[in-house]
């Protein structure tokens, strides 16, 4: 029983309330028909009102048809009164709701009336889209307006004459004929009496003609037009008084360009009669529509007087009570204030000492730190120096017994892959030693010319013993089209090859490793080449290839247990296969074997030929025979120096420490001084210091294994100690060469200078 009565109850509810909106929706769709009719009547200020109210009920209970169609009828008083921006956002406003309703006859008609809005004022790719956005809705079907008469053929007949005439001022005429036939299709289906519109399309049927060239079928559309026109011309509206005039302009046009002149003036003095009553009309028109925005404006200054003196009143009654309320959050936010200020105190003084504390834990790490770095920077220096110190010894031996043309040619061979290993090692030794150089990118390549077939032979001869200790075999295929020689930095290249075949070794026993060398392709300057390491060793799984080439990274301990290395070598070949501007690609299977490959464009070096004899040349014989003092402490660097001094035709006078280079200056003449830096007694600084006091013109190059540049050049001051050049040891021949004829050269040059300048000023 109780369910049953609340059943009834809700029910009786649910009606009353969807009455109480019927109701309502009936009142909106009134106020609209009202509208229309003081619009029609000109009665612009009732018609808005109507709008007004309309509008209101409309978002009262979110009825959206009546909100749209409310903004429709809105737009088109705007447009009419000429005010053509409030037009538009009505007609926007009125498209947004019909859409979300899926209303096609306010949908088209929205799009019609933007279209025609913008037809005057935009170009046809803007407007074009507005006329057939209409034309897709309308051809949905459903078109019926607010009264639920069928207005479908109407919109397209609109629609359609107005796709003709854009499409004809634009010279589209095919396009045209198209919707001109379909707009009299639509015209006959709905009204066949409505003479305006019937003179619309005659207006437009003779547009056509004239693009045609057809004037007399021209004449005889524009003439029809003109007929039913006049009949009714009472009763036309303004826009068909427009027409009239139009049609009397474009008949006066066509009547010129078949040379009818007195037809032509004829139609013309027409056009001024009517185009006097039209402007008078017009004139009556716009004085309605400046009243109309009068009685607007005042209407709203009215509304706007009423609803300031209520807003007044409001704010009368409101003012104490937001005054206490003001009151209140004050003394509340005050109270706050003051504890959080006491807060922030108390916190701010813990945090203080917090900070206090810090700050002397981090000037504490601070000064070991500095410390640390100092320590490390003695260390490097003085780790790097007596490293190089006897690679310079073997380097510079095994490149002097190279040189005597008796030796056997096994001997050579073991000789070169001596001479090989110790510029491996060196090269190894300066990169561990120079981590963090790579990682800054300080290091720079040096290119020279090298005969490619020659360097692969010798990196390739150098790993004769481990071959032969691992059991493993090595294939080399270098490809025949390759240039002879290149420009490039050999010493780094021979490091990435040597590293690779030697990862490659370390990995592969009692089996097959090639090295590849093959031209991708050349111009006249650049030549591309892929090297490729490729062995059957135990291959590497797919999920360490990124970790191999990270610093310190080996393969898993179980699998590596007799594999020896510091980690390094990939990481270091990956960086210096990034200083060629290229990458190192790895494919590898475990179990089947791995691959490395890169490409590198080199210079290609047309005279290397030449440039190699010329270097043999160099280190052959020097073009005189000058005379130069050699500060070393060790016998064996002091053998090789001697050596390689003797070779080139120069006069080499060996000490064994600074004071004695001070003291041999003080008492001999010397054209250039190659000077040590760790030596006994006195160092290679202190003796420079000394010398630069008494002699200032004579060359003198600094000879020195140490890796830190700053501690060479300059005292603990900061200030030039006065070296004129850096040979940094072990060096390559060549450049040992030219280093020193140079500043020999550069040296004599100045001096002569000077002479000169003396003399002058003597004879003078």
């Amino acid at each position: 029983m109780k369910t049953s009565l609340l059943v009834c109850f809700l029910c009786i509810i649910t009606s009353s309330f969807s009455q109480d909106e019927k109701d309502i929706i009936f009142q909106i769709d009134s106020l609209n028909s009202n509208a229309l009719m003081f619009y029609d009547n000109n009665e612009i200020i009732n018609s808005l009102l109507s709008i007004k109210q309309s509008k209101n009920l409309s978002e009262s209970i979110n009825d959206i048809y009546g909100y749209a169609l409310a903004n429709f009828i809105q737009g088109q008083i705007y447009s009419s009164m000429q005010e053509y921006d409030a037009a538009e956002r009505r007609f926007v406003t009125s498209l947004k709701s019909s859409l979300e309703i899926d209303d096609n006859y306010l949908i088209a008609n929205s799009f019609l009336s933007l279209g025609k809005l913008y037809k005057q004022k935009k170009s046809f790719d803007e407007v074009h889209p507005y006329f057939k956005n209409a034309l897709n809705f309308a051809s949905l079907g459903d078109l019926k307006d607010h009264n639920n008469l069928d207005k479908e053929q109407k919109v397209l007949f609109d629609i359609q004459i107005n796709l003709c005439q854009i499409y004809l001022e634009n010279n589209l005429t095919g396009k045209a004929l198209i919707y001109l036939i379909r707009a009299e299709e639509n015209l006959d289906n709905y009204d066949r009496a409505n003479s305006e519109n019937y003179a619309s399309l005659k207006y437009v049927q003779g547009l056509y003609f004239i693009k045609k060239g057809l004037f007399n079928n021209a004449n005889k559309k524009f003439n029809e037009a003109l007929t039913l026109l006049e009949e009714n011309y009472k009763n036309n509206s303004q826009d068909s008084n427009l027409l009239l005039l139009h049609v009397y302009k474009k008949l006066a046009s066509s009547l010129s360009k078949q040379d009818l002149d007195k037809q032509a003036y004829s139609a013309l003095l027409e056009y001024n009669e009517h185009m006097y009553k039209y402007m008078h009309k017009a004139q009556s028109e716009r004085k309605l529509i400046t009243e109309s925005k009068f009685l607007i404006e005042d209407y709203k200054k009215d509304a706007q007087i009423a609803n300031s003196e209520r807003i007044h009143q409001v704010e009368v009654t409101n003012k104490v009570k937001n005054l206490n309320i003001i009151i209140t959050i004050a003394l509340f936010l005050f109270l706050v204030s003051l504890i959080t200020v006491y807060k922030s105190y108390v916190s701010k003084r813990r945090l203080t000492n917090i900070l206090k504390n810090q700050n002397e834990e981090l000037e504490l790490a601070r000064n070991e730190a500095v410390k640390s770095s100092e320590l490390k920077t003695k260390f490097i220096s003085n780790v790097t120096h007596e490293l190089r110190t006897p690679l310079y010894g073997v380097v510079g031996i095994t490149s002097l017994l190279l040189e005597n043309s008796d030796l056997r040619e096994s001997d050579s061979k073991l000789i070169n892959s001596l001479k090989y290993s110790g510029d491996y090692l060196l090269n190894l030794v300066n990169d561990i030693l120079q981590v963090s150089k790579i990682e800054s990118q300080k290091i720079e390549l040096k290119n020279t010319s090298v005969c490619l077939k020659v360097l692969i032979k010798n990196i390739v001869d150098s790993f004769d013993f481990r071959l032969k200790e691992t059991n493993n075999k090595i294939n080399v295929l270098i490809d025949e089209s390759l240039p002879e020689y290149i420009k490039c930095d050999n010493v780094r290249l021979s490091q990435i090859l040597i590293n690779l075949i030697g990862n490659s070794i370390k990995f592969t026993e009692s089996g097959r490793i090639s090295l590849r060398v093959i031209m991708l392709n050349t111009n006249t300057k650049e030549v591309n080449i892929r090297f490729e390491i490729e062995d059957n060793g135990c291959g590497i799984p797919q999920h360490k290839f990124d970790a191999v080439f990270d610093n310190f990274s080996q393969l898993d301990e179980n699998n590596n247990i007799n594999y020896q290395g510091t980690g390094l070598g990939l990481s270091i070949t990956k960086k210096l296969v990034e200083l060629f501007n290229s990458k190192i690609d790895l494919v590898s299977e475990v179990g089947v074997g791995s691959i490395f490959s890169f490409n590198v464009a080199f210079e290609i070096d047309k005279e290397g030929g030449n440039q190699l004899e010329s270097k043999n040349q160099i280190e052959t014989k020097s073009l005189n025979r000058y005379k130069i003092l050699v500060a070393e402490d060790n016998k064996i660097n002091q053998i090789v120096t001697q050596n390689l001094l003797k070779k080139a035709n120069y006069e080499p006078v060996i000490v064994c420490n600074g004071l004695e280079a001070l003291n041999a200056v003080k008492e001999d003449e010397f054209d250039l001084i190659l000077m040590d830096i760790n030596m006994p007694i006195m160092n290679g600084q202190e003796s420079t210091i000394n010398i630069r006091k008494f002699n200032t013109h004579i060359p003198i190059i600094a000879l020195t294994a140490s890796d830190v540049d700053d501690s060479v050049k300059k005292d603990s001051d900061g200030n030039d100690i006065g070296f004129n050049d850096i040979i940094y040891k072990p060096f390559d021949n060549y450049e040992f060469y030219q280093i020193i004829e140079t500043n020999i050269q550069f040296s004599k040059s100045e001096l002569s200078k000077n002479n000169k300048f003396i003399n002058d000023a003597l004879i003078a």
